[in-house]
């Protein structure tokens, strides 16, 4: 796999903010033990389906509307939910992800993190990740965009590059979500990118602001 830095300028981003129209949130979909939610807004839920196993992922379909971070809301990730793919974690699901670019800009980057909390980073001792520490989760991460970048620490962070997704063009990502302490509610931040200048991942309070 090619490495890209992972940067987030704070002025760019704070520019970005400044022209995202308001939008509303659509009902929660619940699907197979677990609740999706638009809630934070920036992007639109569309649909959910399959069973969160290698072979039937669970399918996410979202349009993004802006040009700022966004954070899927999923609820009941509990023990009860159980491993589907067959890892070392307590809790576990494959996970492909459709997202429509609705905004008015190319991507050329596109990041994804997992939280537990919205402002702060998803820490090596809260068990949330992309299936770290497992052959699964590592070779089961692919996308449309041809380069990925994978953090475990300090956050768990998946990057992806060397692809253009057009306004009305669509991109896919295929990874695995797991924990071995899972909590009731976490959160998918996302956040399409132009590619920006600057070396040093200075993103963390963007994604906290960016959704506020």
């Amino acid at each position: 796999m090619r490495r890209f830095s992972l940067t987030m300028g704070l002025a760019v981003l704070a520019n970005l903010l400044l022209a995202v129209p308001a939008t509303v949130a659509a009902a929660p979909i619940s699907h197979g033990g677990l609740i999706f939610s638009d809630e934070l807004g920036g992007f639109n839920l569309i649909s959910v389906s399959g069973t969160g196993t290698l072979e039937d992922p669970i399918v996410v379909v979202e349009e993004i509307t802006g040009d700022r971070a966004v954070a899927l809301t999923i609820r009941n990730f509990g023990r009860d939910f159980g491993n589907r793919i067959g890892s070392q974690h307590v809790s576990a699901f494959a996970m492909k992800k459709i997202v429509v670019n609705k905004s008015n800009h190319v991507w050329r980057n596109y990041q994804m993190e997992l939280r537990e909390v919205t402002t702060r980073h998803s820490p090596y001792g809260d068990g949330l990740s992309f299936g770290q520490n497992s052959f699964i989760g590592t070779n089961y991460t692919r996308s449309n965009f041809s380069n990925i970048q994978r953090f475990d620490e300090p956050e768990d962070t998946l990057g992806f590059s060397g692809a253009e997704v057009a306004p009305g063009e669509q991109a896919e990502f295929s990874f695995i979500v797991s924990d071995m302490s899972p909590v009731s509610v976490f959160y998918l931040m996302q956040l399409p990118l132009q590619p920006l200048s600057r070396t040093e991942p200075t993103y963390d309070a963007a994604w906290a602001s960016a959704i506020r």
